[in-house]
């Protein structure tokens, strides 16, 4: 077992543990996307999050985008928040919801003042935020203070057997070390919910989870479609996954073999009690991510197979692949080359050793290949059309 380095960590006014120290400008709705961006450029070194939706939305698809827009800003990784919305009330509701964390948030309304004067006095307050933020020091952290999210992506025959087993090395190490760790994706679990079932810690638990994925394989059902081509995707079939069974026992993989012991709905965190989590999630990249960073998560694994570009603004996303083409090929988006382990050059042990060291890299400030390249991908979840 490799050696653990000392970790450090932004410990937040309400005791959550950060590994990033961002400075956020959040908008509320897509109008207010501009304003949000200006203020990010007058001040450099703020993070804009802009996003597609947030206009007549309804009902649980409403409540969803709150929970996720109040959960980013909310993220262990994120210091400190400016909210810019169209109008006052659902500014206000992002606002009152991040400052439940104790931390700085302020927030502003583009009726009645239009961008220019929202931006100047936006940009005023981001410039504070941002100084009082520098100021923030690391300090030493336990690894069960961290949230881990995994997720994995164009997934092939090479994702079963090697980057999946090799990021459940390190679920397994984070839920024994008295970590938090998020799993979803429900489609594709298809074929092997009994699987994640059978581990579920409790009746009332394992009841939850089947509802989850009985309520998302109705949705699927419902419209008729034939999911071929979409699940597996057309990079999954090309990697040589010829069904959904396939490629959720590659899922179900990375997940280690502990108990779950929860079952949350999107962006919903996760209970007092540290452990495996599962959430429902698409199985879109950057919506499972943006989900699990609003539901607390500050670091995230994604074993991938035949190569994925992903990233997210808040959350730093490691990727690991034992395919020797996509290491070749797209090297520049790996973080973690464990291909050696299909060529018997390892163990899964020393694999997972090597998974865990950059884990601790990046804890520690390492950026990832999706950080130094600017992958940014935000994306809310929509449940509903608009009103």
């Amino acid at each position: 077992m490799a050696q653990q380095r000392g970790l450090t960590g932004y410990r937040r006014e309400n005791g959550d543990v950060g590994i990033r120290n961002h400075t956020v400008i959040l908008p509320v709705d897509d109008l207010s996307n501009a304003a949000a961006e200006a203020v990010a450029k007058v001040v450099p070194g703020t993070l804009a999050l802009p996003h597609a939706y947030g206009r007549l939305q309804f009902g649980p698809d409403l409540d969803l985008t709150f929970r996720t827009l109040i959960g980013t800003g909310r993220n262990p990784n994120v210091a400190s928040v400016v909210v810019i919305g169209i109008e006052p009330n659902w500014t206000e509701r992002v606002v009152e919801g991040v400052a439940k964390t104790g931390k700085k948030v302020r927030g502003f309304a583009i009726e009645r003042h239009g961008d220019l004067r929202t931006v100047e006095a936006a940009a005023r307050v981001a410039a504070r935020f941002l100084a009082d933020d520098s100021e923030q020091h690391r300090e030493p952290v336990r690894r069960g203070e961290i949230m881990l999210s995994i997720k994995c992506g164009e997934s092939d025959t090479t994702s079963g057997l090697g980057s999946c087993p090799t990021t459940a090395e390190a679920v397994d190490r984070w839920v024994d070390a008295g970590g938090t760790v998020l799993f979803g994706e429900t489609s594709e679990l298809t074929g092997g919910e009994d699987l994640i079932a059978a581990r579920c810690v409790n009746d009332a638990v394992r009841a939850r989870f089947q509802e989850i994925y009985d309520d998302y394989i109705e949705m699927i059902e419902r419209t008729g479609a034939n999911l071929l081509g979409s699940q597996p995707t057309q990079g999954n079939i090309r990697g040589g996954l010829s069904t959904i069974e396939e490629k959720a026992m590659g899922n179900i993989a990375k997940t280690g073999g502990r108990p779950v012991v929860g079952a949350l709905a999107a962006a919903e965190p996760p209970g007092a009690q540290p452990g495996l989590y599962f959430m429902d999630t698409s199985s879109a990249a950057a919506e499972c991510i943006t989900l699990m960073a609003a539901a607390g998560a500050t670091l995230h694994l994604f074993p991938t197979g035949q190569g994925n570009v992903i990233g997210n603004p808040i959350e730093p996303v490691v990727k690991l692949t034992a395919n020797p083409q996509t290491v070749e090929t797209m090297s520049e988006h790996v973080d973690v080359d464990c291909s050696g382990l299909l060529r018997r050059e390892y163990d899964l042990t020393a694999a997972g050793d090597r998974l865990m060291e950059i884990c601790d890299r990046t804890i520690n400030g390492r950026l990832t290949c999706a950080e130094v390249l600017g992958h940014r991908e935000f994306a809310l979840t929509r449940l509903y059309q608009s009103a």
